[in-house]
């Protein structure tokens, strides 16, 4: 008996089968997906809630309805799963409460919530997380209770132990061990009672009390406490005259939580979420592209240092090839600047061409082709080709595309289009050991758009998940007639 608001109840199957134990985990599958977005839309409900009761002291009933129904729910999976094992009773697929089902979960609807205590709640429910986290063998067990997704597998400690040896027992005596199970449904009242606070079900601190046994009903007044009459034989509680019948409490209709309102639920979580995720990133595109471009409008990579003792150094053939339209690179890519700079006294050569132009120049060259590049940290891996020094100097060819040669920084600006094409740099005389800090920028001039399109989408589906949960969420006009009690 407790008067605590959050009650689980459970009631052991006399019968449960000694085998089916071993393929719940495969039978609750359906369960188990519903549950993961049950769960996104009762975390974005808990957040709206948040504000709700920080703002107006109150849960509104509607959420609060659906939120219990997710609790509710997966109760009832943990109880034929891994959680207890306690039935072989499939369990609904409903958010309401079903009478006859032998794991059950009520919440009483809290009035009025306190307006600073939802801030701290996470605080002050840390002792009985680390409790939890004792008793069930870690912290991340105590997550994976709440949503009862896996608990066989991400669970453990204490009542994971506990399950495993009632899955024995029933499997060698086909027997369920009630004093084990008394002591199971324990430990899942106090997380669910927990769970009650910690998602500001109520502002009533859990007990450290671990209440076993199956019934978890709220304390009611003995017999004895009502007014009696008395004769000279009898004594008798004193009841309303027949002729008066009570008339019932008016309360809100409350509409069954049907598959059209939990899908609207759901839907508009995760529409919720996305817009969350699309705006701030179109937020940082937007930042970065005002911030990171430089005055002529490039977006450019960090200066790494590429050397070789060949006398030359070329892109991998293959690399840098596209065979789409040239106004998809225009839109994308934009254009390509490549900037290197020699700090030694030789002139360097930076050349863009064609790859079977570069290929068929540097032929029988001793030359370092880049075959790849990592990026945390910057380092590049070359592959040798032996050969000897180049039959002219680079700059005397005709076949590059773009090309610039000198002392000190050196500078070539490129549309890309489609082909297949290569970057070689050598030193303007053809000398070997070639040495030089390379960057690569772009304008990119998608990038503003990209920006404007997530901020725009962010909104749009902020606003479609709002409306999908109000809609879904939202009470009856209709005020219930009252209704005479017999």
């Amino acid at each position: 008996m407790t008067d605590y608001p959050v009650r689980l109840q459970a009631q052991p199957d006399p019968a449960v089968s000694r085998w089916l134990w071993l393929v719940k985990w495969l039978l609750a599958i359906p369960h188990y997906i519903l549950l993961f977005f049950l769960w996104i839309g009762f975390s974005v409900l808990t957040l709206v809630a948040f504000f709700a009761v920080l703002f107006t002291g109150r849960y509104p009933r509607a959420l609060f309805d659906f939120n219990v129904g997710v609790l509710r729910w997966t109760w009832r999976v943990g109880f034929y799963a891994y959680s207890a094992l306690g039935t072989d009773r499939y369990p609904p697929f409903t958010l309401d409460d079903v009478p006859d089902y032998p794991a059950r979960l009520q919440v009483e609807y809290p009035e009025q919530l306190s307006h600073g205590l939802v801030l701290v709640k996470w605080l002050l429910a840390i002792p009985h997380l680390l409790v939890i986290a004792i008793l069930l063998g870690g912290g991340p067990y105590l997550t994976t209770r709440v949503n009862d997704t896996a608990a066989m597998i991400q669970g453990g400690g204490l009542l994971g132990l506990l399950v495993l040896i009632a899955a024995v027992a029933l499997l060698f005596t086909t027997r369920y061990p009630r004093d084990l199970f008394n002591l199971i449904v324990g430990f899942n009242r106090w997380v669910y009672r927990v769970a009650g606070y910690f998602f500001l079900m109520t502002d009533k601190y859990p007990p450290f009390r671990l209440d076993q046994g199956p019934g978890d009903e709220p304390e009611t007044p003995e017999a004895e406490s009502l007014p009696t009459a008395t004769t000279a034989t009898t004594t008798y509680p004193v009841t309303a005259a027949a002729s008066e019948p009570p008339v019932a409490e008016l309360e809100p209709q409350r509409r069954s939580w049907t598959a059209g309102r939990v899908i609207g639920v759901v839907a508009g979580s995760l529409l919720l979420l996305l817009g969350i995720g699309l705006v701030p990133a179109g937020g940082v595109a937007l930042w970065y592209d005002q911030t990171a471009r430089d005055s002529g409008g490039f977006v450019n990579t960090d200066a790494h240092r590429f050397n070789t003792v060949g006398y030359a150094i070329s892109s991998e053939p293959g690399a840098l090839t596209y065979d789409g339209p040239d106004w998809v690179m225009e839109r994308v890519i934009g254009d390509v600047r490549v900037t290197a700079t020699n700090d030694n006294a030789k002139p360097v050569f930076l050349g863009i061409a064609s790859t079977s132009d570069a290929e068929s120049y540097l032929t029988g060259v001793q030359h370092s082709v880049v075959t790849q590049l990592d990026s945390a940290p910057v380092q590049a891996s070359y592959r040798m080709r032996l050969g000897l020094a180049p039959r002219t100097q680079p700059g005397s060819e005709t076949f590059w595309i773009e090309r610039a040669e000198g002392p000190g920084q050196q500078v070539v600006t490129w549309q890309p289009r489609a082909g297949n094409w290569s970057v070689v740099v050598m030193n303007a005389d053809g000398s070997r050991v070639v040495a030089a800090d390379l960057t690569v920028g772009a304008t990119l001039p998608w990038l503003d758009d990209l920006a404007f399109w997530l901020i725009g989408l962010g909104l749009l589906t902020l606003l479609g998940g709002a409306l999908l949960i109000s809609l879904a969420v939202r009470r009856p006009q209709r005020k219930p007639e009252p209704v005479p009690v017999s």
